[in-house]
């Protein structure tokens, strides 16, 4: 059976490449978004924190014998316990000023933490094994599905509706969103919004984190593996409108598949389409898909 003209086997097993690759622009995008919309910082050390979680998953495993299952925790808490270092020591004394610096502190420190991993560890890349629980592939009949890749897709997309939800949803998150808006009448209510904001960063750096331990079974574990996918994630993050949560889990699930088929159908322009897609979108809503006009 085929599909325009291209095997089934073969158009399914790209859109599930898509849907895979959409899952990882969900999570970064979600973190993008999380930092963005609650602290209105441009975090473009968040493709570093996503190579530096994989790198702790995969120093966990090789050093210290620490499985899979035990990183997919304790790596978010070391990259988020980092992230709270960083806004306390850096980013908290650019709350007040013109964005543009928390963006170019962010894009210095990605450069610092690579070059770091470089010279320690090379740019060839670093093999994790998948978990043997999730070890060899499932016959559906019309195609045979990795059990990681499938696993891949629920964690993320489970993981970005969970943040989703506390964040549009719950005290919390209504508390979070008061305190970007008017951070002195949430104070007046006993609440701490430095302290707020500061775990808001790094749970923010920690998803990124989380990404990185999902991606690391699927690509090899390089200091580079952020720098190249961080691009595309902001793009993601401005057709989905900067600060949306929403708008990014949706946009980077639907670029992925769009990714994934345009290799299908035209591979020379798989590299460009999400870039163009953006170009349309700001073209006609600057804002984004689902951000806020101005």
């Amino acid at each position: 059976m085929e599909v325009f003209g291209i095997p089934l086997q073969a158009f399914l097993g790209q859109l599930l490449l898509g849907l895979v690759n959409g899952s990882f622009y969900a999570m970064l995008s979600l973190g993008l978004a999380v930092i963005f919309g609650l602290l209105g910082i441009v975090n473009f050390a968040h493709g570093a924190l996503y190579m530096i979680g994989a790198y702790v998953a995969w120093i966990g495993m090789e050093k210290l014998g620490i499985n899979y299952w035990f990183s997919l925790v304790t790596a978010p808490l070391v990259v988020g316990a980092l992230g709270v270092l960083i806004e306390r020591t850096l980013l908290k004394h650019l709350y007040k000023i013109d964005p543009i610096y928390g963006l170019l502190l962010t894009f210095g420190l990605a450069q610092i933490a690579e070059g770091l991993f470089r010279e320690q560890f090379g740019v060839s890349g670093q093999q994790y094994a998948v978990p043997e629980l999730l070890q060899g592939a499932t016959n559906l009949g019309f195609m045979v599905l990795p059990n990681y890749r499938a696993w891949v897709v629920v964690a993320s997309l489970s993981v970005c509706l969970g943040t989703w939800f506390v964040i549009e949803r719950t005290r919390l998150g209504a508390y979070l969103r008061a305190g970007t808006e008017n951070p002195a009448l949430v104070q007046a209510f006993g609440i701490n919004v430095p302290v707020m904001v500061m775990l808001t960063y790094g749970a923010g750096c920690g998803l990124a984190a989380l990404a990185g331990v999902l991606a690391a079974p699927v690509i090899q574990v390089t200091p580079l593996m952020g720098s190249n996918l961080i691009i595309v994630v902001f793009a993601v993050v401005v057709i989905g409108g900067m600060g949306s949560i929403l708008g990014s889990i949706l946009t980077g699930v639907a670029l992925g598949l769009v990714e994934g088929l345009t290799k299908v159908f035209y591979p020379e322009a798989s590299s460009v389409v999400v870039f163009v897609i953006m170009a349309i979108v700001l073209m006609i809503r600057p804002a984004g898909l689902f951000g806020k006009e101005a």
